[in-house]
């Protein structure tokens, strides 16, 4: 996987000095964070030396740093009260050139393990993940390292994947047909059918290549990775340009391995409350085997910048927003140095300060200015690389306009600094840092070891990044001289050493894409061609590796895998962790879930006010209107004097949109208004008057809403088409489950297709004043009828300490009875609604849809069939089925065989859902193909034992993934899903057996063969559309036809 290029991806003897250490061994495997019962600086242990501790009092955590001795090898164990173990291996990979060796060489390294190893199958990561209760299993390239890192909260689970995490890096079979299959290779689209004497139906394929061309869809991605190669040249793509990657031979992958995999350049951390002396005795075993070597750990640094730097590059039109301002530009310094941690925290604090809210100085001056819709995807201070890089930009600017951006952010960050930043904002951010800190994450594992390894390949020390109490009292130390954050925008943002970097849009880019590849096609043609006898020869010999090396996949699929480490389904505990939860009333309107826990002195807070009727038109704006809350102000005060209050008193609060399927009946739903928010407990009266204030304040006849509410549509549509890129599997299955029940439906019309093409014409017609006017009535509306129901049908849920109930209690009463006392007493006027279409009839049980998106180089499906409610047991072994379609069918056809670069099959339970997807597909009619006779091969299957315990493991790794505190008993209170129907479900899903699976396939496949089935997809117009005689729809979504990738 490419990680995001953002900051913000023989056993050696034991020696004589461990004999004497078997009392501490036992001591310290039993205690967590005490130092003093942990192993002591200068101690040897399993060949490793312990270099270094620390104990981090905010973070509750104590460090341990050791050093193999006969490699180098780093490795720091962080050991917490957390039962949501963390492993991660990494190595510095800085890549040579932009053919993505790095990130193709991450995919093939998971491909299978070196016979010499413990494990010699082939795909271990896919084959393993059936095989464990791990809630996070992943592998990442980033722009100078690659890191393999996975949690999970049981000991032995640690154990196995730890095992073969260690095998799959350091000893990869590296097989020249994974490399073809993951990197790229020429073959016929579809081999099997394929003409033997004909040329013209050989195409580029490979996982990594459709996963690369998938983002180079994205207009962001390509904006931030353009931007990077020109401020640190030397640091190339490591995913991958497509354009570089079909240079990449076999043998540089094997190289490249052989010079960066190795343990001498690697950086290891382990997180959790397991012992390290079991995890330094597992490390040992496989790093004891290598000797020192000389690797290459340089740091790339930036380019030097005296005087002002330009650079102009071409990309591609948003087809969704006015071509007429379709620039995107930035400007960029070097500052500051990353290995100063104190420094890197102020200069991330002036980027808060400079950027966030719509109160901050130079989103006022370049957003709401309106010289440009949104920041550059490069914006911010990024301290991940060699050197800190501060930048500054805008999309949706005009042609006119680009040499503005650079004035207007020059003299607003001049014009700051004479001013100074106020010392309120500067307490709020430090106030939302001590609530983070509080804050008990279930992945505060994963999210230390994602932020401490990449800043450690590139010099930062992890003792001192991980102690934000010294870096906090650092920065005190400092403010209180006078002037320091101020004297850091002089030192290093007032000059001109700056890059100007400019994406220009091209109606023609798309096209010119699509030719570069189709002429590199032709030339990679005629070099195979060259190699053989003749043009005939050569498609034959082509074709013919083509299936062999589908012989090959399927022979890997059925190959055994018992040599792999599993837990069993007796691993899974057969009662889930009780999360008590009570019931109590307030003025005998208002329902109040209770949940009781630690909390860290924190109150979490979530309500929710029904909505009754809501007619689609104006279900369609809530999103709209939960954003105009959040940018308006009120009469009194403006959003920027509440933005100061909200980081002041709160971790945050939020409004939004809620929408649940019945538990018993999935055509029976609920919607709400939702409001959340959490804060300290001394700070709840100031959250729920915030609460207040926004929602029953909030001015929409202000002389600046029209124009704040412009904003807003022009923000949301601007990157639209390059959001729905990186998730269009979820847009595709989203469409399609609307189809089949109203929760469904709903969902769609507020954050699906239908969401994007409504923000995208609003913004279009912005000009219509009256078309504006009447908008902002339909908002008001909706707020006035979110009021009504605050006042006469809301219910809450609070998770708070037991000390803190009462106070809770007092400050939410409190906060309904003011509420209630200044809503208005006559309902909402009706706002002049378009005549609304009678509600369809659920389930509808076929449909094809396309949505065409002309500069996507790749494509997205999705297949979804209603199944039944979250109380039936017949859903239960359909879940079952999911899986094992997903990993054993799904994965090895449209992955493998297919290209796409992503598949699978799952059931969401609480909507009455299956569904089937494909992500980043080159071949979508296949993958079709593949879904529809899916239920038909299952069917056919004889399911083992072990194959039932896999699908079962797989499963219960996302029902007991660990939770975050703030998130307990709100299954109960959002979806009305309570202990005992958990339970039940449960005890369902542990005892299917291998007859309930072949007759839910046999339902699925007889309805996939009658033609059910709701089917979206999003991508580049095919032939599959024009001619399969499946009946499609065609949805336009305003797309411009000028800007295509490829004609289809």
């Amino acid at each position: 996987m490419l990680a995001s290029l953002r900051s913000p991806r023989a056993v050696a003897p034991h020696t004589r000095t461990l004999r004497s250490l078997p009392t501490a061994r036992r001591l310290y495997a039993t205690t967590v964070t005490d130092l003093s019962a942990l192993p002591q600086c200068g101690s040897r242990l399993h060949g490793f030396t312990l270099q270094r501790t620390k104990h981090v009092p905010a973070l509750e955590l104590s460090a341990l740093h050791f050093r193999h001795d006969k490699t180098g090898a780093d490795y720091l164990h962080v050991a917490r009260d957390d039962k949501n173990n963390v492993f991660s291996i990494g190595f510095k990979t800085n890549p040579p050139d932009a053919t993505g060796v790095p990130h193709i060489l991450e995919h093939v390294t998971l491909c299978g393990l070196m016979a010499r190893g413990r494990y010699p199958v082939r795909d271990p990561f896919f084959k393993l993940m059936p095989r464990s209760l791990q809630n996070f299993m992943n592998a990442m390239t980033s722009q100078d390292h690659t890191t393999y890192p996975f949690a999970t909260t049981n000991p032995q689970d640690f154990k196995n994947l730890m095992s073969v995490y260690l095998d799959a890096t350091l000893h990869p079979l590296l097989k020249r047909s994974d490399f073809v299959q993951e990197g790229w290779r020429i073959g016929p689209e579809n081999p099997k059918t394929a003409d033997e004497q004909n040329v013209k139906d050989l195409v580029f394929k490979g996982v990594v290549y459709n996963e690369m061309k998938g983002q180079v869809s994205d207009a962001t991605y390509l904006f931030y990775i353009r931007f990077f190669e020109q401020i640190i040249p030397a640091l190339n793509n490591s995913g991958g340009d497509p354009q570089k990657m079909t240079d990449l031979t076999y043998e540089q992958l094997a190289k490249f391995h052989k010079d960066h995999y190795h343990p001498s350049n690697s950086k290891i951390l382990t997180y959790g409350d397991q012992p390290v002396d079991a995890h330094l005795q597992m490390l040992s075993e496989q790093l004891d085997t290598f000797d020192r070597a000389v690797v290459d750990k340089d740091i790339k640094r930036p380019i030097t910048l005296k005087g002002p730097q330009e650079v102009t590059i071409s990309g591609p039109v948003d087809p969704l927003t006015p071509p007429e301002a379709q620039y995107k530009t930035s400007i960029s310094w070097l500052a500051g140095e990353p290995t100063n941690v104190h420094e890197s925290f102020a200069l991330q604090l002036i980027n808060s300060l400079l950027l966030d809210g719509y109160g901050a100085p130079l989103y006022r001056t370049l957003i709401e200015s309106g010289l440009g819709t949104d920041f550059s995807p490069n914006t911010g201070y990024d301290s991940s690389s060699g050197a800190g890089i501060f930048s500054v930009g805008l999309t949706g600017v005009s042609e006119a306009n680009v040499p503005k951006v650079k004035d207007v952010i020059a003299s607003t960050l001049r014009e700051q600094a004479e001013k100074g930043f106020e010392q309120q904002k500067v307490d709020g951010l430090l106030h939302a840092l001590e609530l983070t800190l509080k804050h008990r994450s279930a992945r505060f594992g994963l999210g230390l070891t994602q932020a401490t390894t990449g800043s450690w390949f590139n010099g930062v020390d992890p003792f001192e990044s991980m102690d934000y109490a010294a870096i906090i009292d650092t920065f005190r130390v400092n403010l209180a001289k006078g002037r320091y954050l101020e004297g850091l925008v002089e030192r290093y943002l007032l000059n001109e050493n700056t890059l100007t970097y400019t994406m220009a849009p091209s109606p023609t880019f798309g096209a010119e894409l699509a030719a570069e590849e189709a002429s590199r096609l032709q030339e990679k043609i005629a070099e195979a061609v060259s190699k053989f006898p003749s043009e005939a020869e050569a498609h034959k010999q082509l074709r013919e590796r083509e299936l062999e090396l589908i012989r090959e996949q399927d022979e890997g699929k059925s190959a055994n895998v018992d040599v792999l480490p599993t837990l069993r389904v007796t691993d899974i505990p057969l009662q889930a962790k009780k999360e008590e939860v009570r019931d109590s009333m307030i003025d005998e309107k208002t329902k109040v879930q209770w949940r009781e826990t630690a909390t860290n002195g924190l109150t979490y807070f979530n309500g929710l006010a029904p909505f009754e009727g809501l007619p689609d038109e104006l279900r369609m704006l809530v999103p709209l209107f939960c954003d105009s809350l959040m940018r308006i102000g009120t009469r009194d005060k403006s959003m920027e004097e509440l933005e100061d209050l909200i980081k002041l008193k709160t971790g945050g609060i939020r409004f939004g949109y809620h929408a649940s399927t019945s538990p018993h009946d999935i055509l029976t739903a609920q919607e709400a208004f939702s409001m959340s928010g959490y804060a300290f407990d001394r700070n709840v009266p100031a959250m729920y008057e915030l609460f207040h204030t926004i929602l029953l304040g909030t001015d929409f006849d202000s002389p600046k809403a029209h124009g704040m509410i412009k904003e807003l549509l022009r923000s949301g549509a601007d990157g639209a088409v390059d959001a729905i890129a990186s998730r269009g599997h979820s847009y595709a299955s989203r469409h399609s489950n609307s189809r089949l029940n109203p929760a469904g439906r709903w969902a769609e019309q507020t954050s699906g297709l239908q969401q994007v093409k409504l923000i995208t014409s609003l913004a279009a017609a912005e000009g219509d004043e009256v078309a504006m006017g009447e908008l902002v009535q339909k908002l008001k509306a909706l707020q006035g009828i979110a009021v009504q129901s605050l006042t006469t049908s809301f219910r809450a849920a609070l998770v708070c300490g037991p000390d803190a109930s009462q106070t809770n209690e007092t400050a939410l009463h409190n906060f309904l009875t003011t509420t209630r006392s200044a809503a208005p007493s006559s309902s909402p006027p009706t706002p002049s609604l378009s005549p609304s279409n009678p509600p369809p009839t659920y389930p509808t049980l076929r449909t094809n849809t396309f949505f065409p998106f002309p500069t996507y180089q790749v494509s997205y499906t999705a297949l979804a069939l209603p199944t039944g409610p979250y109380t039936s047991p017949a859903t239960a072994p359909l879940a079952i089925l999911a899986q094992l379609l997903t990993h054993k069918h799904l994965h090895h056809e449209i992955r493998e065989k297919g290209g796409a670069y992503g598949s699978g099959c799952s059931t969401n339970g609480l909507s009455g859902t299956l569904g089937m997807y494909s992500y980043r597909d080159p071949n979508p009619s296949n993958s079709l193909k593949i879904m529809r006779e899916a239920g038909a091969w299952a069917a056919e299957r004889e399911w083992s034992a072990r194959e039932l315990e896999e699908a079962k493991l797989s499963l219960f790794q996302a029902v007991d993934a660990p939770v975050s505190v703030d998130r307990e008993g709100l299954g109960r209170f959002l979806q009305g899903v309570d202990g005992e129907m958990e339970a039940q479900r449960r005890e369902w899903l542990l005892s299917v057996d291998a007859g309930q699976v072949r007759l839910a396939a046999e339902g699925v496949a007889g309805r996939l063969e009658r033609g059910e089935g709701c089917v979206t997809v999003l991508g580049a117009e095919g032939k599959f559309v024009r001619g399969d005689g499946e009946g499609w729809e065609v949805v336009e979504m305003g797309v411009a036809k000028a800007a295509a990738a490829e004609s289809g």
